[in-house]
């Protein structure tokens, strides 16, 4: 069984691109969709529909409801399911998605054990100092406002009683999928730009204002997956804070800083991975490797 994966900033075309390899290749998808793995969340996410998906097999999109969590932990699970599938079957695993978080796990691997986060006893800021003081090594590579990590290193310290660099040093991180080939899509700026104003026009033509007022009806607004780009406008947009032009355009305009965000974190993190800004090139370099 080969693994590959296929990432690349929201909109540039990996979806259609991983079918296409796949059916060619007796492949499986597994989605590295953050807001693709709910449920009901269709438009807003963008996921492919069971006609485009053409009997391809995915894992990773649908798993849970918009009010259920969906975190590294159960992307691992997903991870294990979709990998003996493809074994079972004789068929080969396509990842694809722009959670390069979880992609970087895949390749790396994470250190269980601290799985749920303790709340911070001060501020953020406050919190960061306490830790430098402690683990310079460690807390001089986070900023003083990166809540998440910040967050995570309080964590540890708070149960296990070790500092970051100590307990990493214990339980080190064993890869999931080191064999793993990376294919990357590049677009210029400009055009992912086109890209993501044409889908976001889509979008709204597809019905994404009458499916947000569906999933607030039955979740309200409190489930994380209900502040994700896309539902958050739109929830802007029904409380009369935005026309439906100014809708259009700051969804854009957000998916635009996402975007920018997923390529500086994949530039970032990974090496020695294939890099194509034109779709057709980059699917004769992924078959090549099969």
């Amino acid at each position: 069984m080969k693994q590959i994966a296929i990432m690349g900033p929201t909109a540039s075309g990996k979806t259609a691109l991983s079918i296409d390899i796949a059916q060619k290749t007796n492949s499986i998808i597994l989605s590295l969709d953050s807001l693709a793995v709910y449920k009901e969340i269709d438009i807003a996410s963008a996921k492919p529909s069971l006609e485009e998906r053409e009997g391809i097999v995915h894992f990773g999109i649908d798993e849970v409801m918009p009010n259920e969590t969906f975190d590294v932990i159960e992307f691992l699970k997903t991870y294990e399911r979709a990998k003996e599938f493809a074994k079972n079957n004789s068929q080969n695993l396509i990842i694809v998605g722009g959670t390069g978080f979880y992609l970087k796990i895949l390749l790396e691997g994470i250190s269980l054990g601290v799985e749920k986060d303790s709340p911070l006893e001060e501020s953020v800021q406050e919190t960061h100092s306490m830790l430098l003081a402690l683990d310079e090594a460690y807390m001089k590579k986070i900023s003083t406002n990166d809540s998440y990590r910040v967050q995570k290193a309080f964590s540890i310290y708070k149960q296990t009683g070790l500092v970051p660099t100590t307990y990493f040093k214990e339980n080190p991180k064993v890869p999931i999928a080191p064999e793993l080939e990376l294919f990357e899509i590049l677009w210029d700026r400009e055009e992912l730009r086109s890209r993501i104003s044409q889908r976001t026009e889509i979008m709204l033509n597809d019905g994404i204002i009458d499916e947000v007022i569906s999933l607030e009806s039955k979740y309200s607004r409190e489930p994380n997956s209900m502040k994700s780009i896309g539902i958050l406008e739109t929830l802007e947009y029904l409380d009369g804070h935005l026309t439906k032009d100014e809708l259009i355009q700051k969804i854009a305009l957000n998916t635009s800083k996402l975007a920018k965000r997923q390529v500086t974190f994949n530039k970032g993190q990974f090496n020695g991975r294939q890099t194509a800004n034109v779709i057709k090139s980059l699917n004769s370099e992924i078959l090549k490797s099969f």
